[in-house]
């Protein structure tokens, strides 16, 4: 990868949670920033992880604090917080450091932080963004439909992704929206599209018969989570339409990186609350529409939120390497 937005021989770390959600978003802009980087992952022993984030680094972690130090780090998740703290504290101006989402209490140790439009921390050091960082940019998705996974290529077009999320701390499926999930890909496939499906970590086993249920025996194919790779960013390459279930932010803002139609399916159980908000405004945007039983074609320009939170970034590390030049 060659260096596109920040000086030859910086060098960017990312410190992982070790969920998934998290690091996607860190790798996402890191791969925008487009220099190399390393990820390496954090996992502190019970007491120090109770203590996240105000308390200290786990000792059993000392070395990763060893110079030489990265120039930039970037990190997600609460647990993260005390080793990005250390970093600032060991190599001060020297190390720029990167939070994505709001690290509360730690605002102010931070050079650039990232949160969601909807959230309402605000300040000199924060970036908002619509939709959230994903390593799904417009390059990747060229490349994926340049070499397509052999699984999708087979399939005929016109095709449609289907997006599975599962029950959060804050929505839950009910047992109407399986029967709405069966009815949705039925309807999908009577409009002519092949189904190309893939579940998360947190899809229950239901959600995922819903969806062969609907598909029945027209063309497609189910991922189901062991044979093979998970063909997701292939999915997203081909896809000539995108269903997506509405419990994720992460899995909405992929879809609306690609440009094409993007569909919501929302969970009825539960408070979708502030993701709510922001599909409410993607939907404005004319990026996604909420389900209604019909696939339409609409335009839009692909959004592309890890390019931004990069170049901003880039900007401002450069005007603190002058700084302190």
């Amino acid at each position: 990868m060659q260096d596109a937005r920040i000086g030859e021989g910086v060098r960017v770390l990312l410190l992982g949670s070790g969920k998934a959600g998290h690091e996607i978003n860190a790798v996402g802009v890191a791969e925008a920033l487009g220099a190399p980087y390393e990820l390496k992952r954090v996992n502190p022993r019970r007491a120090f992880l109770w203590m996240s984030p105000f308390g200290p680094v786990d000792p059993r972690d000392a070395a990763l604090l060893k110079p030489p130090l990265p120039d930039i780090v970037l990190a997600s998740g609460r647990v993260t917080v005390p080793y990005l703290r250390a970093f600032k504290r060991i190599g001060g101006s020297r190390v720029f450091a990167v939070f994505l989402q709001d690290p509360r209490f730690a605002r102010a140790s931070m050079d650039l932080i990232w949160v969601p439009e909807h959230d309402r921390h605000r300040g000199p050091n924060v970036i908002a963004t619509l939709t959230s960082p994903h390593p799904f940019s417009m390059r990747r998705l060229a490349a994926a439909r340049a070499a397509p996974d052999p699984r999708l290529a087979a399939l005929p077009t016109p095709r449609c992704a289907v997006v599975l999320g599962g029950p959060s701390g804050a929505q839950a499926f009910t047992a109407g929206d399986l029967v709405r999930m069966t009815e949705a890909v039925r309807s999908i496939v009577g409009q002519g599209f092949a189904i190309m499906a893939t579940p998360s970590r947190r899809t229950p086993p239901e959600l995922l018969a819903a969806v062969r249920g609907g598909l029945g025996e027209a063309p497609g194919f189910v991922w189901d989570g062991t044979s093979g790779d998970n063909p997701y960013a292939s999915m997203l390459a081909l896809a000539d339409a995108i269903l997506v279930t509405g419990d994720s932010a992460n899995m909405v803002g992929e879809a609306t990186g690609t440009g094409a139609p993007v569909y919501v399916f929302e969970p009825s159980g539960g408070d979708p609350g502030k993701l709510g908000q922001a599909i409410d405004a993607l939907e404005r945007l004319g990026a996604v529409r909420r389900f209604d039983g019909r696939i339409e074609r609409f335009a839009y320009a692909p959004i592309d939120s890890s390019g931004v939170i990069a170049a901003e970034i880039a900007r401002r590390f450069a005007r603190a390497r002058a700084a302190a030049a």
